[in-house]
């Protein structure tokens, strides 16, 4: 009995008595959500970018691109002949394309044929891509610095033995492996869709485009 009226007696706890006995129940911090979900605006403009970035090369413009490597190619195989004459095993690396460069040789004046029609149908030609007309410029760029060595070679005349000889055998031999060097790497990359940059070439191709 005495327990229940000192129950009585207590007074009833009013707000302003249960803000001053918690003086931390009026602080309630904002709730921030811990992940945030991308809206959709978000969603469409990250799938239009990534559909931009993934723009493959189209086959007709890697067919293009290599076979223009091949000009180039099929007229440094002269600068070869010491090569071939020392290493006959070098020969049958080039046997594949024997019969193209059969046929090749077989057309009256057909590397001056080739090289107008791949500068002026392909290079100049706003039709064709970007990557085709670089690869092509590269291509004629490379074919025209072939011309230089054998116009070298007429002019000093190095005969048939001595220093001169062997120099001569040499450059045709650097020369060679260079222009073997950029059809496969041209080759390659223009199969698989890169810009392939040819050293000593690439800049002064690019310029031209």
């Amino acid at each position: 009995m005495a327990f229940i009226s000192i129950l009585r007696l207590s007074p009833t706890p009013t707000p302003k008595t249960l803000s001053k006995s918690r003086p931390f129940s009026s602080f309630n911090p904002p709730l921030t959500p811990f992940l945030k979900f991308p809206s959709k605006t978000h969603l469409s403009q990250q799938s239009t970018v990534t559909r931009m970035s993934y723009n493959p090369t189209p086959a007709t413009d890697r067919l293009v691109s290599a076979v223009s490597y091949t000009l180039p190619f099929f007229n440094s195989l002269q600068y070869g002949r010491f090569l071939f004459t020392k290493y006959p095993s070098l020969a049958l690396l080039v046997d594949p394309v024997i019969p193209l460069l059969s046929l090749y040789r077989s057309i009256p004046y057909a590397s001056f044929v080739a090289f107008f029609a791949l500068y002026l149908g392909v290079v100049r030609n706003p039709s064709f891509s970007q990557f085709v007309r670089f690869n092509a410029m590269q291509a004629v760029t490379l074919d025209v610095l072939l011309v230089v060595p054998l116009l070298l070679t007429r002019i000093l005349n190095p005969g048939r033995a001595g220093l001169g000889f062997k120099l001569m055998v040499w450059g045709h031999n650097a020369v060679f492996l260079f222009s073997c060097f950029c059809f496969v790497y041209g080759l390659v990359s223009s199969i698989l869709g890169k810009t392939p940059r040819l050293p000593f070439i690439a800049e002064a191709a690019g310029r031209q485009v």
